[in-house]
């Protein structure tokens, strides 16, 4: 099955956050997202919900691309945000630990996202 609607959360490796911090970053950016595309793209929330949700996190080696996926996102009008640590645990305070993007339609989100490695 191909979803319309997607959302793509893109985590630093060059940090080295354990799983458990991964985890959390990675729900960190997808509620973020959520909020902001309730705000900015009700519609594509609406089908994303009604589709089934799906959620796809992908990896990059560092904060450069990172930002330069996230300008990419922001040109093509996506819904997108960096997620920020307080640096409580694993990694200093204020380190960018990942980028969320979407809920929005699949082939836009492919056009930023679509040449990136899944997260294993």
């Amino acid at each position: 099955m191909s979803f319309k609607y997607k959302q793509v959360i893109v985590v630093r490796t060059d940090l080295g956050m354990r799983p458990g911090k991964i985890a959390a970053q990675v729900a960190h950016a997808a509620v973020t997202c959520v909020e902001l595309a309730r705000k900015e793209k009700p519609d594509w929330l609406k089908a994303w919900l009604d589709e089934g949700q799906c959620k796809i996190v992908l990896k990059v080696p560092s904060l450069d691309e990172l930002l330069q996926l996230k300008e990419k996102a922001q040109s093509l009008g996506l819904p997108c945000c960096l997620i920020v640590d307080r640096g409580l645990t694993e990694i200093p305070p204020n380190t960018v630990t990942c980028l969320g993007i979407g809920p929005a339609p699949s082939e836009l989100i492919d056009k930023v996202t679509g040449h990136l490695p899944l997260l294993r």
